[in-house]
């Protein structure tokens, strides 16, 4: 389990300020009046049942949505009010890692990394391969990896290689999207542990959006839990654990949260003894 939030940071003003934010596709209101905070340093998870737009929240944060309403500051900047040149700057500061990994399928895994490194950065080829060999080898796979194409990767190997693109141009906050979705729990914990060690070395900020309970106990600071269009509660796990509401009684409480509870626990008791 990560250090508490208040040994890793002392939590002053949002790096994320979302207020009041509202989402609306037709006559379907997705958040409305939404609010939650996302600090430097942290890892923050955010859960809650189908259909409460933890995904949309995530694209609407990184401009791949327009909001109905609301305010998004970002490094105390309202990108709501940007030109999208101007946004597009501020953009480039983060790394979002999608479901399913969403590499480029033509593409070799060192072209992939290549990719942005030569549009947002102006690299030349030859120096963007070999900045997206160090990128791949960041997230801990091998040399001969790199000329693979994603058709020929397993799982794992693709949730490796979309977070070496994401980490392409040195984010500041990293977004990771259901990021053990279609792991077996070994390549899942793997995961888990290689994003905190990554967030550690790289000094990253993460914003994760996950219904893995696992992830939640070995990975986050905090949890923000979305429930009827709005963030319901956005605190440390054992007190979002305790929160009086239906679903996250059963989603903490159930047979599943218990057993990652008593995983996480016995994770700390080994990284403490």
């Amino acid at each position: 389990m990560t250090e508490p939030l208040a040994q890793r940071h002392a939590p002053g003003k949002p790096i994320i300020q979302v207020r009041g934010l509202r989402n609306r596709f037709g006559s379907h209101v997705v958040h409305d009046d939404l609010d939650l905070d996302l600090y430097a340093g942290e890892i923050l998870g955010v859960v809650g049942g189908s259909g409460t737009g933890k995904s949309v929240l995530l694209r609407t944060i990184v401009g791949l949505n327009t909001p109905s309403a609301g305010h998004i500051r970002v490094f105390d900047v309202d990108l709501t009010e940007l030109s999208a040149t101007e946004r597009s700057l501020y953009e480039q500061r983060f790394g979002v890692l999608f479901q399913g990994g969403a590499l480029f399928t033509s593409l070799n895994l060192v072209q992939n990394i290549s990719v942005p490194l030569m549009e947002h950065a102006g690299l030349r080829r030859a120096e963007a391969e070999e900045l997206a060999r160090m990128k791949l080898a960041l997230t801990g796979l091998a040399p001969e990896a790199a000329l693979k194409y994603p058709s020929e990767l397993s799982g794992g190997m693709v949730k490796r290689a979309a977070l070496a693109r994401a980490l392409a141009l040195d984010p500041e906050i990293l977004f990771l999207d259901e990021p053990t979705a279609g792991l077996d729990p070994i390549g899942a914990a793997a995961f888990d542990g290689l994003i905190v060690t990554l967030s550690k070395a790289l000094g990253l900020t993460v914003f994760l959006v996950t219904h893995d309970l696992d992830t939640l106990y070995s990975t986050c600071d905090r949890v923000a839990v979305l429930s009827q269009r709005k963030v319901l509660v956005a605190d440390t796990l054992d007190r979002v654990a305790q929160t009086d509401d239906a679903w996250v009684q059963e989603y903490f409480h159930g047979p599943r949260g218990r057993a990652a509870i008593a995983a996480g626990s016995k994770l700390a008791q080994q990284e403490f003894s």
